[in-house]
């Protein structure tokens, strides 16, 4: 199954009860373009998670390509639409992983699907023959440190662990020690994600920042924030505080397979100026896939891509230089 298969099957509620059917809804009651249609598409996308911001860009964009390519024709209107949303999720998807060993941060509130995505990360690193070991270092979470340790199982991939209620700059440390005496490609760091106490949670970061600064000076380093697709327009929210917090490089998106609201992934790329990296389509462990804006949009309206092939990315997917 291709990328654009996997996207397709992911994003069924979405085309089928969210913004992509309300749209074609739209479209198809017009028989000629004009800025009615444009008003009713852009209050479509409004209440469809993808915020005001991002609605206006997409419209803006939209009359700007319509009336350069000179098109007349309503039924040309989904397609290029399609090219627009596309524009508007591309950018800066890969990892930046270029050292050996290169750090991985991954934050989320609990519930997200923090721990599972680690664990099918890690396996999909794996999977590109790069050697990985994770860190324990979300350790006031309840059971989070078990939950990890059965994921590293399943990936099969080493973990180096505390007792709860330890230090997680500790952690860290000893994670980062035997990632180096392993040689190991990449480090990946399970940490915390307390909102609801920023200062704590702004303290806690800086310090393991030290720790990695200090241990590996010259490490490529990505903070990759899970969110909760379903939760729609509170992910773009919850990753606004985040960015202010933590400065991350990336998000994944978990969960696009159980909800209509995929046009968050628009408002997260567009008003965050953060891109995707990852969305996750299902609930098994080879489920994560990396995000393709061209394969996303394609599968958001039903418009097969010229070309669907998962090996021609395989440098996109991790992202890591040889």
């Amino acid at each position: 199954m291709g990328l654009f298969d996997k996207f397709r099957k992911g994003l069924k509620k979405t085309r089928d009860e969210g913004i992509t059917a309300q749209m074609d809804e739209v479209i198809e009651s017009y028989e000629e373009i004009t800025d009615e249609l444009f008003d009713e598409l852009e209050e479509v996308l409004i209440m469809g998670d993808v915020g005001m911001p991002t609605a206006e860009r997409i419209i803006g964009d939209l009359k700007a390509k319509i009336e350069n390519d000179n098109i007349t024709s309503v039924s040309k209107v989904r397609e290029t639409m399609k090219d627009i949303v596309a524009g508007v999720v591309w950018g800066g998807s890969y990892l930046r992983l270029r050292t050996k060993p290169s750090v991985i941060l991954v934050i989320g509130v609990n519930g997200v699907g923090k721990t599972t995505t680690i664990g099918k990360l890690a396996l999909r690193l794996k999977n590109m023959g790069r050697s990985v070991i994770l860190g324990a270092a979300d350790t006031f979470r309840a059971a989070a440190i078990e939950q990890l340790q059965v994921w590293a199982e399943r990936a099969d991939v080493p973990l180096i662990k505390h007792a709860e209620g330890s230090d997680p700059a500790a952690v860290v440390y000893d994670t980062i020690q035997a990632g180096k005496a392993r040689e190991c490609d990449v480090i990946i760091i399970d940490t915390a994600g307390r909102l609801h106490n920023k200062k704590n949670l702004m303290d806690e970061l800086n310090k393991i920042s030290r720790v990695i600064d200090r241990e590996l000076p010259d490490a490529s380093r990505e903070t990759l924030l899970v969110l909760d697709a379903t939760t729609g327009q509170n992910a773009v929210n919850q990753a606004k505080d985040f960015k202010d917090a933590a400065g991350i490089t990336g998000i994944i998106l978990t969960k696009l397979d159980g909800t209509a609201r995929g046009g968050v992934v628009l408002a997260i790329n567009n008003e965050l100026d953060v891109p995707v990296k990852f969305v996750g389509v299902g609930e098994q462990i080879d489920d994560l896939q990396p995000f393709d804006a061209d394969a996303f949009a394609s599968a958001m309206f039903d418009i097969k891509p010229t070309s669907d092939d998962d090996e021609s990315i395989a440098d996109f997917i991790t992202g890591i230089e040889e």
